[in-house]
């Protein structure tokens, strides 16, 4: 699937976990210009996409954390030449990948973020709708009758009748 997709758009980024180093970079300089909480959103979005090149150091065998340093010092270079650099797995270092070969197809890493944050938004809009205001009033307990009266028929087999 991945092939076919390839050979029918001609588009590649730079695999080896580049081009999320770069979008990473770019969120966090981003982030830098906006104040108050949404600052620490992007931020945290922006944490979350080092989470590819940190994944292939580990199944490598490296430490993620001396090749993410390696990683974010050659992507924070002013004239960005280092926008290309992802993990080596050969030799635990850096490497750019564009002229090491290493590419990924431009429409499956656009497609697999895209899904990634829709994924994101939606478990954060169910963690949303969980959350019952009435719940979380100080006369709760007269809602469902206590012990849980209200759940009656729901749950873990049928109970015993109380009298």
């Amino acid at each position: 699937m991945i092939v076919r997709r390839a050979l029918k758009h001609a588009h590649v980024v730079a695999g080896g976990g580049a081009i999320d180093m770069e979008l990473s970079r770019a969120l966090r300089d981003h982030a830098r210009s906006i104040p108050g909480k949404a600052q620490l959103f992007i931020n945290a979005y922006a944490k979350a996409l080092e989470a590819i090149p940190r994944q292939l150091c580990d199944n490598a065998g490296f430490d993620a954390t001396d090749v993410l340093n390696k990683l974010r010092q050659k992507h924070a270079l002013a004239d960005g030449s280092g926008k290309f650099y992802g993990v080596d797995v050969n030799t635990g270092g850096v490497v750019n990948t564009f002229d090491a070969f290493v590419w990924e197809p431009a429409l499956v890493k656009l497609n697999a973020v895209q899904s990634a944050t829709e994924a994101a938004c939606l478990i954060l809009s169910v963690d949303e709708t969980v959350k019952n205001p009435r719940s979380e009033a100080p006369d709760a307990s007269a809602m469902g009758g206590g012990r849980g009266g209200g759940m009656r028929g729901r749950g873990r087999g049928r109970g015993m009748m109380r009298r």
